[in-house]
């Protein structure tokens, strides 16, 4: 005996049955997305009383593009990062933003030697050491060459630097180790230090360098040029090791699948490196190029100790130095102040021009 299903009621999943003749069911049931769309649309209410259709948003859900339910970084992440960062947030305002404040605070006041020591009362002078300064012939020449020479260390710093990372990467363990640890040696030397030992080196009457190239009695801090270039050796000498523990730890991260890959097809380790390796640490090599323009482009101890407080008649002389002599050695801390104002805003410049176009060409920083 066969059961039947009550009238008015819904048959069971799998025991619907097709309409055999041509009537209406089966041609809502021949046409493409009719009867299929209806049924995935529908619930079925008990007691036979017809389909009702089902909501395809709940209540109270956000539309996509409405912009409801959209959260800031903030709000996201909470307080807790900030948190973590309030004890170096406090240490960097006392030892960065209270210093910063005073050297703006001083650049726009008469401050010499007179107001120093009380003889005379501080008066506001506007952007009166600002005036003075860009009508100084001087300044714009000491602003070319510190632009130039700070160039030169940096290319010539990150240039060393890469190809150094790339050889620990070739070489056995043994001389890796050897080459660090000169590196770092390098790098820890004090500055003062350096460029003392750099004299030596370079002496004219004592120095190896000249007896090796047989250059006798040469004098390279005489020249404008020969200084700037022995200072920059120094510079490069003891600013590299940075830029090569950075990239090789950062080639050290790079899958070695992909370096055999691009050896097997035929590259070469330049094009390696530019194709390559060059891309994938490009975040790195925003890092060690920033910092590097930052400490190149005020150096100080360097110059000033290799080439005597600025070479003769001044001319090696670079802003750092220039706003020390102007500051302390003439005792106008105004105008002292005023470059370094200078000096700071033309960073801040060169900084976010450079993180503003790696964010045009999508890179993550």
């Amino acid at each position: 005996m066969t059961n039947r299903p009550l009238r008015g009621s819904v048959p069971p999943p799998g025991d619907e049955q097709t309409p055999k003749g041509p009537g209406p069911a089966a041609t809502s049931a021949r046409a493409p997305g009719t009867a299929l769309s209806a049924a995935a649309g529908t619930a079925v209410r008990g007691g036979g009383a017809g389909p009702v259709p089902v909501k395809s948003r709940q209540a109270g859900a956000a539309r996509p593009g409405s912009g409801a339910g959209r959260k800031s970084p903030l709000a996201r992440g909470g307080w807790t990062p900030w948190l973590y960062l309030a004890p170096a947030l406090v240490v960097l305002g006392g030892l960065l933003v209270y210093p910063v404040y005073q050297l703006g605070l001083i650049s726009f006041l008469e401050y010499t030697q007179a107001q120093v020591s009380g003889g005379e009362p501080t008066t506001f002078q506007g952007f009166g050491n600002y005036a003075t300064l860009f009508k100084d012939e001087q300044f714009w020449q000491v602003l070319l060459a510190t632009v130039v020479f700070a160039a030169a260390c940096v290319v010539s710093t990150l240039a060393l630097g890469c190809a150094l990372a790339v050889l620990l990467t070739r070489v056995r363990a043994v001389p890796r180790l050897a080459l660090m640890l000169a590196a770092l040696g390098a790098w820890a030397t004090p500055a003062v230090t350096g460029s003392t030992v750099w004299l030596l080196l370079f002496d004219p009457d004592f120095g190896p360098v000249n007896r090796v190239l047989g250059l006798g009695d040469h004098s390279w801090t005489y020249g404008r040029y020969s200084a700037f270039a022995l200072v920059l050796l120094e510079v490069v000498w003891c600013s590299f090791p940075f830029v090569m523990v950075t990239v090789y730890a950062g080639i050290r991260a790079v899958p070695t699948e992909v370096l055999e890959a691009a050896s097997l097809d035929g590259a070469s380790q330049w094009r390696i490196w530019r194709s390559v390796l060059a891309p994938m640490l490009r975040p790195i090599l925003v890092v060690v190029t920033i910092q590097s323009v930052i400490w190149d482009f005020k150096v100080f101890t360097q110059i000033y100790v290799m080439t005597n407080g600025g070479g003769i008649a001044g001319q090696n002389l670079v802003l750092n130095v220039y706003a020390y002599q102007k500051a302390f050695a003439s005792s106008q801390y105004g105008l002292g102040s005023a470059i370094g104002v200078v000096m700071l805003l033309m960073l801040l410049a060169v900084t976010l021009v450079y993180l503003r176009l790696l964010r045009r060409q999508g890179e993550e920083l």
